[in-house]
């Protein structure tokens, strides 16, 4: 076993890998940018070094500064976690050459599933299923498109050194064929320098189920059953669970056995996922799954895996690594019960998921009722630079419904301030009726997505709670002055005060009256009720109103109130009373980047005439591309941006011209 190994990773995988490494009394060293300096994963480390500024393409991607890292620190060896380098073969030669081994697979097995077309061809050989499709090297734009007619439309284009949903695209018809090309091919080319892609037929009714694998150095190979990840949106998972929900045994047998022959086809060692898509429109089937490709790495999803068997996954690589045989046979496998991950990622998920950044101001994690596994603290920044995850939480219980309440619960007890996130839509899904049947496929968040991003309307209670706040009438009481306790509260009748919230957009003035000591009366639009602070401490509340008592927590942040109430986060701004209101027109005339990132494509041209919802630009954030559309029509008047530029969130990329109605007022 290894003395000292390097993590080459950052965020929750790294703290992940350390967690097991320290366990085992196994020294870390970490490695960390400029934006990763106060990092929780260099914290956790025993050492850590820099390896260069903020983008990943100066620090976490240069090789070369990672295996100096590793020659400063006597490190004998690297864990890649996911993501990076994790599939990168010419950095395990690298390492190699260097005499420093690779937590991983070879060199030779990475290079032969990492790209898509030559992976679904030695599968093909191999005798294992694959889906119809074009795996060629002919990437000529007319030719694809006349392989994608022979296919059968809706076919899915699939940048071939893809993963995570980047460089997909799904075409329903041939007229919409060229321009998703060209949009998959940049993606591809962004997100792994690879702009070359392939075509599948795109199947209506899929659930994508994958197999753990593992090899060691001695031949050995077991598969450590299936996991299922359909809940998706964009092709990026969302909630992952094991086993699959109605899987039959004679599928799972099958599956099992393709993985490993999978696995032992490249003579693999190491941890690794075969990603299956089963054909469920006549349900489950043993002869309706296909190969889609081989993830050479830990999964992000590897947890739910190690709930249901016991096993420490990470444990198991670092062992095998070393040089010993894999800790289990196929027969000393088993699972038991049922396990999720829910990702929780600072996104917006009512406008299209946009990736978010902020600092974390408030963060409470479920760490009572599951596991977490996390890379972040409270006052932490989610940055531009790196995927958005601040957490993934997981569950274990005995039966399937059991363990989605068990996630539902958990999720409702987490709170996050500071930034936006898709918690409220993790926990919608955990809802679901269909999902909560277990009736799930890729298209079920696509399916019922106004429904599960839907907002709540903000109750009473929250608003009162953020009136109460914001005049400050929530502040514990301190000292031993007994005036002290009579915050709001005037001796000869009640006081009158008024606070300036911004309630779903609309400014709201929500009057108060202090009625006695930590008692007050709130003019609410459905009538006034009144409440009773019975504590009050750190922004937890726990009030009491008509006869019912509940906790809050309030935080006060930069942006305003967040209000956690029932499992819900209600955000509830503060808008400044002196100033002027804003022109509601106005945000019509402009196209105002909505994130960071980087202007991709930019085809709007001053002088131009254009129609409402036409794409005018392409902005790339954390290597996914969001099209930008004109907000009326009308006629550009100014361009303000160029192609190339990297802008800040709230940047005016373009202006309309004043309409001729404007003009004359």
């Amino acid at each position: 076993m290894f003395n000292k190994i390097l993590i080459a990773n950052r965020g929750e995988i790294a703290c992940r890998v350390m967690a097991t490494a320290k366990k085992l009394g196994i020294g870390t060293v970490a490695v960390y940018s400029d934006a990763d300096a106060g990092a929780k994963h260099v914290a956790m480390a025993d050492e850590a070094y820099r390896i260069g500024p903020a983008p990943a393409g100066e620090s976490y991607l240069k090789s070369d500064r990672i295996i100096e890292a590793c020659r400063r620190s006597g490190a004998q060896a690297v864990h890649p976690g996911y993501g990076f380098l994790s599939e990168n073969p010419d950095f395990v030669d690298a390492l190699e050459n260097a005499g420093i081994a690779f937590i991983g697979p070879s060199a030779f097995s990475i290079r032969a599933m990492g790209l898509k077309d030559a992976a679904k061809t030695l599968m093909q050989k191999a005798g294992v299923p694959v889906v119809p499709g074009y795996h060629g090297d002919n990437q000529d734009a007319d030719f694809l498109k006349l392989q994608a007619g022979r296919i059968g439309y809706p076919v899915l284009i699939k940048a071939r050194a893809g993963g995570g949903g980047k460089g997909m695209r799904r075409v329903d018809d041939q007229k919409d064929f060229v321009e998703a090309l060209r949009g998959a091919k940049r993606e591809g080319e962004a997100s792994f320098g690879d702009g070359r892609v392939l075509i599948e037929k795109y199947l209506t009714m899929p659930r994508h189920i994958e197999v753990q694998v593992f090899g060691d150095s001695h031949g050995n190979a077991v598969h450590l059953f299936e996991r299922d990840c359909s809940l998706q949106r964009r092709h990026q998972k969302v909630i992952e669970e094991a086993p699959a929900p109605g899987m039959p045994e004679d599928m799972r047998l099958a599956m099992g056995e393709a993985a490993v022959k999978a696995a032992r086809t490249i003579d693999y060692c190491g941890a690794g996922t075969i990603e299956f898509i089963a054909d469920v429109s006549e349900g489950l089937r043993a002869d309706r799954f296909y190969f889609m490709e081989m993830n050479t790495r830990l999964q992000v999803e590897h947890p739910v895996t190690e709930m249901i068997t016991g096993e420490d996954l990470v444990e198991w690589q670092l062992r095998v690594a070393s040089g010993e045989a894999l800790p289990k046979t196929q027969e000393e496998l088993s699972f038991d019960g049922w396990a999720f991950e829910a990702r929780l990622y600072a996104e917006d998920a009512p406008k299209g998921f946009l990736p978010a950044i902020g600092t974390l101001e408030h963060l409470v994690l479920p760490e009572s009722t599951a596991r977490v596994d996390s890379g972040v603290r409270a006052g932490d920044d989610i940055t531009p630079y790196y995927d958005p995850m601040i957490a993934k939480v997981i569950v274990h219980g005995p039966t399937r419904e059991a363990a989605l309440g068990k996630l539902l619960a958990s999720l409702e007890k987490t709170e996050v301030a500071g930034c936006v996130t898709n918690a409220a839509f993790l926990a919608a899904l955990c809802r679901h009726e269909g999902f909560a049947g277990g009736d799930v496929d890729t298209g079920l968040i696509d399916r019922n997505l106004a429904s599960l991003i839907a907002e709540p309307e903000v109750p009473d209670d929250a608003i009162a709670m953020a009136a109460l706040t914001a005049l400050g009438l929530t502040r514990p009481v301190t000292g031993t002055d007994p005036f002290g306790t009579l915050a709001g509260w005037r001796i000869w009748s009640a006081s009158r005060q008024f606070a300036l919230l911004e309630i779903a957009g609309e400014k709201r003035d929500v009057e108060v009256h202090a009625l006695a000591p930590r008692r007050f009366a709130v003019h609410l639009e459905n009538g006034i009720r009144e409440y009773v602070l019975v504590s009050a401490a750190d922004g937890a509340c726990l009030y009491e109103c008509q006869g019912h008592r509940a906790r809050t927590v309030v935080v006060e942040g930069q942006k305003g109130l967040t209000v956690f109430l029932n499992g819900h986060a209600f955000t509830i701004g503060l808008p400044d009373a002196l100033s002027a209101n804003e022109d509601a027109a106005a945000a019509g005339d402009q196209l105002i980047a909505p994130m960071p990132g980087l202007v991709k494509v930019l085809t709007a041209r001053t002088g131009d005439t254009v129609k409402k919802d036409q794409p005018l630009l392409i902005l790339e954030a954390m290597k996914m591309e969001h099209t930008l559309k004109a907000p009326r029509d009308g006629v550009i008047g100014e361009v303000l941006v160029s192609e190339g530029e990297q802008v800040t969130d709230g940047t005016i990329l373009l202006a309309l011209a004043e309409e001729a109605g404007d003009a004359a007022a």
